[in-house]
Order: structure tokens, then C-alpha cells, then sequence
């Protein structure tokens, strides 16, 4: 008579020594607890909706050619054309900040950053991991949201006689750089809710950050006539450095910066730091880079 011995657990288990959580299994977890989440599907779903809504809106009801030129060309439609494409970002940068708070900061709350960390105990994996599904996520629906509306508000602002094309790189790449600008600030939200780990907090320094600052260097500026301090502080915000990714770049304002070497440039009739495109992507680019180090040496030292 033989006896039937349960199996032990190293021998239930002897089967799953090969398997490791690699970083694309991380990706695809991430991914899916991104989708999930009803939050996610509002946020983008607003951002889309901004995104075209806005330039649709004021390009229709703008009257931007006026009677006196009555065709707009260079430098003055490409001007109108970037302005009027890019209005949303200015608002949907705030539904990513608080995006990019949330994807962290919730799981901490639930709790589910436990077994998040259980899966993966090095934790750089599945945080890499958020990042890139966030960073990715939110790029392709701006950039299509924005795209959408550009081919929209082209042919609008045709028929007010704003003369421009697409596929000018100095139309082209401000449009770009709307999207990167605006992942730019949800991994920046992203690392400021590592950080704080309450979706509250987080959410509070975001908004401060991309709206209170900026506001409040502004009313310095104004109260302390003759000091400079406050304009050249704002010009590093994330905001102001960011919004530089898609501001238009005149011939003038082109020749200028040609002529200071591509180093940061002071008006000289204001005295004032005046960043470009480039300088405002790597500005605000070593900020995120910042936050996210501190995030990653805090996510290492402390407890889940």
C-alpha cells in the first residue's frame, strides 16, 4: 500500500526558479493598471477634448486678418498659427500634472504599491515602468489631439487670410514641442507625487508650481520696480522654461539668439534672462531630471 504525500512548497515552486519579471512584463502590468483606472480615461479623454476644442473655438471666432492686411504671411501668420494651435496646452498641462500625481500616489493609498514592490523589489523596474507608459500614453494623445486640430484650424484660418504651412519647420516643431512639453510635466507631476506619496499634496505642489509661482514672481516684479530678480526666477519655472518648446521663433528673435552663441540670452533694454527653445527643453528637462533622482533615492531608502 503506497501513501500519497502532498506535494512541498519548494517542490510546487521548483517550477517558477526560471521565471523573472522582466521590464516588458513590467511595461505590460503598468499598462493595463493604467487603462484601468477610471481617472486615466477622464484625464486624456479632457485633453483630447481641449486639445482640438480650443483652436477650433478661437480660430473660428477670431477675426485675425482684419481689413487693413488683409493677407497675413511669414513671421505674423506663423505667429497667429502657433498661438492658436497650442491655446489648449496652456490647460491641459494641468489635467497631466494631476495625471501624473495620481499613477503614483494611488497606488499608495490603495495600497497596491505593496505588491507592486512584492513583484518587483529592486522597485526601479516598475517605476521606470510607470514612467514610460505615463511619458508614452500621454505623447500620442497629445500629439493627435494637437495634430487634429492644426488640419482643422488650418483651413479656418485660411479663409480669415493667415497665410501658413504645416510643414514649415517653424510651425512644424513648436507643434512638437506642445506634446513634449506636456509629458515633460507629467513626469515631472510623476516624480513630485514619488515624492510626497498623498495624491493631495502632490497635486497642490503641481498646481502651485505651474500656476501660483509664476503668479506670485509675477506681482514681485510688479511691487519691486527697477529689480530684475523675479523676472529672470520666473523664467526658469517649469512653465515659462517649458512654454519656450512652443512659442515661435521669429527671424528676429532667430538672428538674436545666433548672435549670442546660443548661450542664455539678456535683453538689453530689460536686463532680463530670455530663454529659447532648446534652453527652455533643457531647463526644464534637469528639472524633471532632479525630481526624479530625489524620487528614486527616497523610493530606495523608504518603506512602502
Amino acid at each position: 500500500m503506497t501513501t500519497a504525500t502532498a506535494p512541498t512548497q519548494s517542490n510546487a515552486l521548483a517550477g517558477l526558479d526560471n521565471i523573472r519579471l522582466s521590464f516588458p512584463r513590467l511595461v505590460r502590468s503598468e499598462w493595463i493598471k493604467l487603462r484601468s483606472i477610471r481617472s486615466t480615461m477622464w484625464c486624456f479623454g479632457i485633453l483630447f477634448v481641449l486639445n482640438i476644442g480650443f483652436p477650433i473655438l478661437i480660430a473660428s471666432v477670431g477675426n485675425f486678418g482684419g481689413t487693413s492686411n488683409p493677407h497675413l504671411t511669414g513671421d505674423s501668420a506663423g505667429t497667429i498659427a502657433v498661438t492658436v494651435v497650442t491655446l489648449g496646452v496652456n490647460f491641459t498641462s494641468l489635467v497631466v500634472g494631476v495625471l501624473g500625481v495620481l499613477i503614483i500616489s494611488g497606488e499608495y493609498a490603495t495600497g497596491m504599491i505593496r505588491s507592486t514592490f512584492t513583484a518587483d523589489p529592486r522597485r526601479l523596474g516598475a517605476f521606470f515602468a510607470k514612467a514610460l507608459v505615463l511619458a508614452v500614453a500621454t505623447f500620442v494623445v497629445s500629439a493627435v489631439s494637437t495634430w487634429i486640430a492644426a488640419l482643422a484650424v488650418h483651413p479656418i484660418l485660411g479663409r480669415q487670410n493667415v497665410d501658413f504651412s504645416l510643414s514649415d519647420s517653424k510651425i512644424f516643431l513648436p507643434i512638437l514641442g506642445s506634446s513634449v512639453y506636456v509629458v515633460l510635466i507629467a513626469l515631472l507631476a510623476f516624480g513630485i507625487g514619488s515624492l510626497v506619496r498623498v495624491s493631495a499634496g502632490g497635486i497642490a505642489i503641481t498646481l502651485g508650481l505651474l500656476l501660483v509661482a509664476p503668479l506670485i514672481l509675477q506681482i514681485l516684479s510688479a511691487l519691486l520696480s527697477g529689480t530684475h530678480w523675479p523676472a529672470d526666477v520666473s523664467a526658469f519655472l517649469p512653465s515659462n522654461a517649458g512654454g519656450q518648446l512652443f512659442a515661435y521663433a521669429s527671424d528676429a528673435s532667430t538672428a538674436a539668439q545666433t548672435t549670442g552663441g546660443g548661450q542664455t540670452t539678456v535683453s538689453a533694454t530689460s536686463d532680463t534672462i530670455s530663454l529659447n527653445g532648446w534652453q527652455g527643453f533643457g531647463v526644464l528637462g534637469a528639472e524633471v531630471l532632479a525630481v526624479g533622482i530625489a524620487a528614486i533615492t527616497l523610493l530606495k531608502r523608504r518603506d512602502a
